[in-house]
C-alpha cells in the first residue's frame, strides 16, 4: 500500500476519541485481501525460482507443458505467472 492509500483509511478513524479496536479491526480489515494476495504472489515466486520464470525464455524445452503456445507472452513481458496467477483473473 502506498502512504497515500494508508493515509486515506488512517482519515476514516473516529475524531475526538481515541481509535478502539473495532475501529482498527474494520481499517484493516480492507488490507487482508490485499495482503494475502502479496503473500501468495510471494509464495509463487518462492516456489517458482528454480523452475520457469513464466515468460517461456529460460525453458523453452519444458514450457509447452507450462505454457503451451507460450500464452504467457499475451500477459506481458517479464515473469507473468510471478506478478499475477492468470488462472485467477477475469475473462480467463
Amino acid at each position: 500500500m502506498t502512504l497515500e492509500e494508508i493515509g486515506a483509511e488512517l482519515a476514516k478513524l473516529p475524531e475526538g476519541r481515541v481509535p478502539e479496536g473495532k475501529d482498527w479491526a474494520k481499517l484493516s480489515g480492507g488490507w487482508t485481501g490485499r495482503i494475502e494476495e502479496r503473500i501468495a504472489e510471494l509464495q509463487r515466486l518462492r516456489d517458482g525460482l528454480t523452475g520457469c520464470i513464466g515468460c517461456g525464455c529460460l525453458s523453452l524445452d519444458r514450457c509447452q507443458f507450462a505454457n503451451p503456445g507460450d500464452r504467457a507472452a499475451r500477459l506481458g513481458p517479464g515473469p507473468r505467472y510471478w506478478v499475477s496467477d492468470p488462472r485467477r483473473s477475469k475473462g480467463s
